[in-house]
């Protein structure tokens, strides 16, 4: 065994088990939080970046990889997989005392987020009944109170992300870095120049059409809620964000989902693809409780078939397409080829899964899976056909326009924690969403979005994922005539995406798979012609 290849085996024994018992610490802190668990989280934590701070092994990995340059002969697995170890070491070399506040502060936000639950009236409510009334309630002070309440968790935690942001940009300039932000994208294996044009692109193409589709809900809203559209305020949209739209500006197919079992959907979907979610539907959390994270999200354990997702499920359209999209992740994660070395047994990089779990989670408004896997009937799919194309539209829309208010908050915040991020929030939202902020509020509403606090720097992969999930879509389409009950589709995902893993490089894989590196193209076309179907077919 070489002397490169010695020192990355070394690494990976250390680290290894590590990240194992990590990611149990951290699944029970999300599905039965504790102070127990939040300490014994927080001390697994500590010590994975004490090992990735080791200042001796990253100079030997520096300069194993400087000797790459002049070693053609070197196995691409072990080069790729020095890269991987360099990134990961990168971001931590620096002085105990502030790694371990870091992580402190992490593991304290987290925990709050997880405990965290709101009140109206004096009457405890969890995210699920925020959500219900904002999308059923008529009654304007109902629908305000709601809102403001799905902001309370922000007030709790703002201080500690001001904190946060001040301390990983110390980090980050300890390291010669401009601050967090710089640090996250250059360690992230992107080039903040390009996703900075990318989010232009992504502006230019959706400012017009979002523009019209945003005059012709307010003014539905409008009449529905008796004011004009100059009245509308975040309150009368249908998620306290504006992330989703709202069932006046898309469709309602909460009715096909009333008296389903979510569980069996997700399994038969991934099923007709050749795809098999069962062991991971049986290690999943899928029911809301006390004491759980409220969100959602996807953990692979230990790279070798142990993933679990947590969800929140009601049998509605959102958290159906909550759990094709958890699955999604999940599915990319069993389909890593587990013969490649550990550290290069996950997705290509998180846009690559983000793009995956997009592609599904827009499955739930395809007429051909709510036909063949919904069981909706013909009747109900003819009346609803010429709306889904419009809903999926306003889905990619809506969703566009909310990535471009979150990556640009978070590069100013990352530029001055102690500016006025309050204000900055609604110029924001009112630039990019056309939501008008309550008058005379001032609150800390940024603060209420989780991936602030605990995912910094992470949304700018949902947009590359948007991008990915539309580029994807349209080679589908061509190599197995779309997605729904296909298995030479699901063949295609896990041999040209899910299989490589990290061993290549996510623009790589990009340009492996759909045969074109990476463009908003393909998303704007969807924007032009509505939803490019499974079927292949526009409409």
């Amino acid at each position: 065994m070489s002397a490169t290849a010695e020192l990355v085996a070394s690494i990976e024994a250390r680290l290894r088990p590590l990240e194992v018992v990590l990611a149990e610490a951290w699944w029970e802190c999300n599905t039965y939080s504790s102070p127990e668990a939040d300490a014994r989280r927080n001390a697994l934590e500590l010590e994975r970046r004490t090992l990735l701070a080791d200042s001796e092994v990253f100079g030997e990995l520096r300069g194993a990889r400087a000797a790459t340059n002049g070693a053609p002969q070197l196995d691409a697995l072990l080069r790729r997989q020095l890269d991987v170890l360099h990134d990961a070491f990168a971001p931590n070399q620096v002085h105990d005392e502030l790694r371990e506040r870091i992580v402190e502060l992490e593991t304290t936000a987290d925990s709050t987020f997880a405990n965290f639950r709101a009140e109206i009236d004096g009457r405890r409510v969890d995210d699920n009944e925020i959500l219900e009334i904002l999308r059923t309630s008529i009654d304007e002070t109902e629908r305000r109170a709601a809102w403001e309440a799905s902001k309370q968790v922000g007030r709790a935690v703002a201080p500690t992300v001001r904190e946060l942001a001040r301390l990983r940009n110390e980090a980050a300039r300890s390291i010669g870095y401009r601050d967090h932000f710089q640090l996250a994208i250059a360690t992230g294996e992107l080039d903040e120049r390009r996703l900075m044009e990318t989010l232009a692109e992504v502006d230019q193409a959706t400012a017009a059409p979002f523009t019209v589709w945003k005059a012709d809900l307010d003014a539905r809203l409008a009449a529905r809620y008796s004011c004009t559209p100059s009245d509308l305020r975040p309150w009368h949209y249908d998620d306290p964000f504006l992330q989703d739209p709202p069932v006046d500006g898309a469709v309602d197919l909460d009715f096909a989902f009333a008296g389903a079992d979510l569980r069996a959907l997700t399994l038969r979907t991934y099923r007709g693809l050749g795809l098999d979610v069962h062991d991971a539907l049986s290690r999943s959390d899928l029911e809301g409780r006390d004491g759980k994270n409220q969100h959602a999200f996807c953990i692979d354990v230990d790279r070798n078939g142990d993933v679990r997702v947590l969800c929140n499920i009601e049998r509605n359209a959102r958290w159906m397409d909550t759990m094709l999209h958890e699955f999604g992740h999940a599915v990319y994660d069993l389909g890593v080829d587990r013969e490649l070395p550990w550290l290069l047994r996950t997705a290509a990089h998180p846009l690559t899964t983000e793009g995956i779990a997009m592609l599904f989670g827009r499955l739930h408004r395809d007429p051909e899976w709510l036909t063949a896997i919904a069981a909706l009937a013909p009747q109900e799919l003819d009346s609803l056909r010429p709306q889904l194309a419009r809903a999926q539209r306003a889905a990619l829309l809506t969703f566009a326009r909310w990535v471009l208010v979150m990556t640009n908050f978070e590069q100013a915040l990352y530029a001055d924690p102690d500016r006025d991020l309050d204000s900055l929030w609604w110029h924001l939202v009112e630039r990019f969403q056309a939501v008008r902020r309550p008058d005379g509020r001032r609150a800390p509403d940024w603060a209420a979005k989780i991936h602030l606090a605990v995912a910094p720097v992470y949304y700018q992969n949902y947009l590359y994922g948007e991008l990915f999930a539309s580029q994807l879509t349209a080679t589908l389409a061509a190599r197995a005539g779309g997605i729904v009950d296909r298995p030479e589709a699901g063949q295609f995902l896990a041999r040209e995406v899910f299989a490589p893993g990290t061993s290549l490089r996510w623009d790589q894989l990009v340009e492996q798979a759909t045969r074109a590196p990476l463009t908003a193209a393909a998303f704007a076309q969807q924007l032009v012609n509505g939803s490019v179907l499974q079927d292949g077919h526009r409409s």
